[in-house]
């Protein structure tokens, strides 16, 4: 055991020797995203640190006419690694691939109706996590994290969190659990509490549709989160992140159990 303890430190020095990056590009890569400016300086060079085993583990991909930088990856990978700070790598283990478009994504789609008819379209996206596969990301949706315009908005901590939630295999809503971090978890009281809540969300969007969709009356973090369990999940970890405030004072219970799952408390 000491000898592959040994063999794992010297492996994850080489990879950080050889996926380092300038100072002044970190800093740029940070700098967009406010939600990065809560991190202390140790927390800041944990994520670096994540950065670099991130970039060796996967590998991006430009798509169509888009250029990929080293700056778009070191973005890209902050962002993704931001709510496994306290965790592990291993939430993202079993795929590879990165892939970023300049803008908008079209992706095919099939559907079957009730008399079995086979109807496809396409539809546009802003990014997407595929079992197993690559995240597939919208660069122009990515700059939009932290902006005014949308303030809860992060594509990259969505699809990411689905790709956590994948990690047990079909996405439920419910992420998986690691021992070494969530022992102090019940998962029964955790998946409920989330479907309490979901169901809760589900109804307020209800009621603020039928009202008229005022602007002033949206939820706090997007209606689509009421799709199904899965999308909830991913809204509220995006938002969690990005928009910490208005989640703990909408649900101040739910906000206290991604705090206890992602070992993080934004707020701070």
């Amino acid at each position: 055991m000491k000898l592959f303890a040994r063999f794992s430190a010297w492996r994850r020095a080489r990879i950080l020797e050889r996926y380092a990056f300038p100072d002044a590009a970190w800093a740029a890569a940070l700098a967009p995203y406010p939600f990065f400016d809560r991190l202390d300086a140790a927390e800041r060079g944990r994520l670096r640190e994540l950065v670099s085993l991130f970039c060796a583990e996967k590998e991006f991909a430009a798509a169509g006419d888009f250029d990929m930088s080293l700056q778009t990856q070191l973005e890209i990978a902050a962002q993704a690694c931001l709510p496994v700070l306290n965790l592990d790598l291993s939430l993202y283990a079993g795929w590879r691939g990165v892939v970023v478009y300049r803008g908008e994504v079209l992706a095919r789609r099939a559907v079957m109706d009730e008399d079995g008819v086979m109807h496809e379209y396409d539809e546009v996206i802003s990014g997407e996590a595929m079992p197993g596969g690559p995240v597939v990301l919208s660069w122009e949706d990515v700059t939009l994290a932290g902006s005014e315009e949308a303030p809860a908005y992060n594509v990259v901590i969505h699809e990411f969190a689905h790709k956590i939630d994948m990690l047990k295999g079909e996405a439920t809503g419910v992420p998986p659990f690691l021992p070494a971090f969530h022992g102090d978890i019940d998962g029964r009281a955790f998946a409920g509490a989330l479907a309490g809540a979901h169901a809760a969300f589900s109804a307020e969007v209800l009621r603020w549709e039928r009202r008229g969709a005022a602007q002033e009356d949206m939820p706090v973090i997007d209606p689509y989160a009421a799709e199904n369990p899965v999308e909830f999940f991913a809204v509220l970890s995006e938002a969690f992140f990005t928009a910490p405030r208005d989640v703990s004072g909408a649900f101040p219970e739910l906000y206290r159990l991604l705090a206890r799952y992602y070992r993080q408390d934004p707020r701070a």
